[in-house]
């Protein structure tokens, strides 16, 4: 008998990089790693932008020799973060956790209309895979990095029952060809022996391919009279023999399963506080949202008994892991700690563990956007609740509350060119800081003119750059003054594009590279283009409309968005504006301090600035894996190239696809008051799927 407990990779942390610590960033790494050790949980670490942050995270994780879990406040940094982090622990296991949606249509109710929004969304299976694999990474691995979004306080389900669900094999074991199909489809998994993928296996003869959802290859098992004599590691595409191995642990194709033995318990729970509160509904005249809960629950459970899953299945999570009424859910956090040695027991997940890091990048951004996200998911699911489309369980299924965010987490180091004042506070106002860059480049002069010129001075100004191989970046206010602002830009012959939210996760990595290619000569934008973002080549910022005080025109804003013209030699930024705000002068003051004291550091160690060369990475995801669909609607309307779309030729998942797209520009022609168009649309979906 193979005993497979506590197997868990013990490999170390061995960080590769052609360069060496500077001499701040060597007495940051001391002075963080020295507080830690010494019981001071809390540390805040200042550096400027371009002063090697990244770098000095990575050399802290080296020398401490703990998992590390890196939080970012939005995807597109947190996929810079883990390409960089990736680059310097080749051999180790860096993993990607964010959001999977590329959109997301939360399920809603809104009571003035009596609308119902059913839960839509377009999952990114290339995210999917990702996050599957920074969970079995923190059960299987001790040298794992995991960089997150926001989205990893929300709850993903129990680590211990995941854990649980593991199928083990072993050469020789004896087994049948049917208890295997009866254990990967508790898994999650799917048979399909015409188009193997992930989370998918086939049956040819004796042979079972298997694709686990968090891996590039397939797992290969042979199974003759009962007994299994070969386990292959192989490419899913060509089968062709990659390893072969004596053993394998498969984990669950999905985050939220349930295990057949305990759905009884849970399925007497769920019937018996629907009862509770159709009796709460019924008391208050609500006859008809009573008799809707009925018929909802009743259909989710019989999903849930015969297929093991249902769209919402989270929202009945509460009962399947076995929390009580207002327990905190289980997030990625529960994982470090389980993984770590802190194995959480069902009835209290209210622990500490030192077994782990917490990065916190951008922390002026990130801790806030924590602290918010528990009510938004509040008020939406109590409204749901009210009108009798969720039981009051949906409640458990949510973010972490900021207070339970704390006493899960066993320390933070926060990371910002402008912590703000509560993580300082609670670093007990000690501050270790970075203000040279390696590069010995100074941050950037500025300039302030006045903002009535300022579209026709910005575009003399970026074409200056463009002529010297510089690239310009433009902040506006709005979504549609930078996508307004980018086509006017084209048509006075500047290669420009915007960049915002409404971009697609990956889609922004790949403007950025063709930003830093030269494809484009300037980038507008809003608040995505301040915090982390990593582009040498950026010559000129400008800042329009810089005396519109608030959030995206604040101290704080203005140094972040600023420092983005720190990496060049002939960095500069222009501010327009018509009087000097106390967020501007502020601002110019800070920026003014950490300039003299580069100039001072490279006087005193002869440092010659230069410009920081960095060469453009791979492509995050590998592009076959973006590649899935027969038609191409990057920059065009699908609704527009519909006519050239044979809809014959498209497979399922292909038709699937377009007509989530066509779902969304419905919405966007509904929202701008063009329902001619909207009502086309809505049309060809209809004959779509008829």
């Amino acid at each position: 008998m193979v005993c497979f407990k506590n197997m868990v990779s013990k490999k170390k942390f061995s960080l590769k990089s052609p360069y060496p610590l500077s001499r701040e960033q060597k007495g940051a790494v001391l002075t963080v790693s020295n507080q830690l050790k010494a019981g001071n949980l809390n540390q805040v670490l200042l550096g400027v932008t371009g002063s090697g942050k990244t770098f000095t995270m990575a050399n802290i994780i080296q020398r401490l020799q703990k998992p590390a879990l890196v939080i970012s406040h939005n995807k597109t940094l947190a996929a810079q973060l883990y390409q960089e982090l990736r680059d310097f622990f080749p051999q180790n296991a860096v993993s990607f956790f964010v959001s999977y949606y590329d959109y997301y249509q939360p399920e809603a109710y809104i009571p003035s209309t009596d609308t119902y929004i059913e839960k839509d969304a377009d999952i990114n299976e290339v995210i999917d895979k990702l996050r599957l694999a920074a969970t079995t990474n923190l059960l299987t691995r001790s040298d794992t990095i995991v960089v997150a979004s926001v989205s990893c306080i929300y709850n993903i389900g129990s680590p211990k029952d995941y854990e649980s669900f593991v199928f083990n094999v072993w050469v020789n074991q004896k087994i049948t060809r049917e208890k295997v199909f009866l254990r990967l489809l508790d898994l999650q998994y799917e048979r399909n022996d015409i188009a193997f993928s992930r989370g998918t296996f086939r049956v040819r003869g004796e042979v079972i391919d298997i694709h686990p959802s968090y891996l590039d290859f397939a797992v290969r098992i042979v199974i003759e009279q009962n007994i299994l004599i070969e386990i292959l590691l192989i490419n899913q595409v060509s089968g062709e023999t990659i390893d072969s191995l004596f053993s394998y642990a498969l984990y669950p194709s999905k985050h939220f399963i349930t295990d057949p033995s305990s759905r009884e318990g849970a399925f007497a729970q769920i019937r018996a506080d629907l009862k509770i509160r159709i009796n709460e509904l019924q008391k208050q005249k609500k006859e008809f949202e009573a008799r809707r809960l009925k018929q909802k629950v009743e259909y989710d459970l019989e999903m849930i008994n015969d297929l093991g899953y249902v769209k919402g299945i989270e929202n009945y999570s509460r009962y399947f892991d076995g929390r009580v009424p207002g327990q905190s859910p289980y997030s990625l956090i529960d994982y470090f700690d389980y993984a770590t040695g802190k194995k959480n027991s069902k009835s209290s997940n209210q622990y500490k563990n030192t077994g782990w890091l917490l990065f916190v990048d951008e922390s002026h951004m990130t801790f806030p956007q924590i602290r918010a996200m528990y009510n938004g998911d509040l008020a939406r699911k109590k409204t749901l609740i009210d009108y009798g489309f969720r039981l009051p369980s949906a409640l458990d299924n949510r973010p972490l509350r900021f207070d339970e965010f704390l006493r899960k987490i066993p320390n933070f180091i926060a990371i910002s060119a402008t912590p703000a004042a509560w993580e300082r506070s609670m670093a007990k106002g000690k501050v270790t800081e970075i203000l040279t860059r390696p590069t010995g480049i100074p941050d950037p002069k500025v300039s302030v003119r006045p903002i009535k010129n300022q579209v026709s001075d910005v575009i003399a100004e970026a074409k200056k750059e463009a002529k010297e191989n510089g690239r310009t970046l433009i902040t506006t206010l709005t979504k549609k003054t930078a996508e307004d602002l980018a086509t006017y830009l084209r048509n006075k012959g500047l290669r420009a594009h915007y960049l915002h939210s409404d971009i697609a996760t990956l889609e922004r990595g790949d403007t950025l590279d063709e930003l830093r290619s030269g494809k484009y000569d300037v980038l507008v934008g809003i608040n995505l283009l301040r915090e982390g973002l990593d582009i040498p080549e950026v010559s000129l910022v400008a800042i329009l409309d810089a005396d519109k005080e608030g959030f995206l025109r604040s101290d704080v804003t203005l140094i972040q968005t600023m420092g983005r013209a720190a990496r060049h030699l002939r960095g500069r930024v222009i501010l327009y504006a018509d009087k000097l705000t106390g967020s501007i002068k502020r601002a110019l003051g800070e920026v003014k301090r950490r300039r003299k004291h580069q100039l001072s550091f490279n006087k005193k160690h002869s440092i010659f600035p230069k410009s920081i060369e960095k060469p453009i990475r791979e492509k995050l995801f590998l592009m076959q894996e973006n590649k899935k669909t027969l038609f191409n609607l990057s920059g065009e309307s699908s609704f527009e190239i519909l006519p050239s779309i044979d809809i014959d030729s498209l497979t399922p998942h292909d038709v699937k696809k377009l007509i989530i797209k066509l779902r969304s520009e419905m919405r966007l022609a509904a929202t701008d008051l063009n329902f001619e168009l909207a009502s086309m649309i809505r049309d060809k979906i209809r004959d779509i799927e008829g």
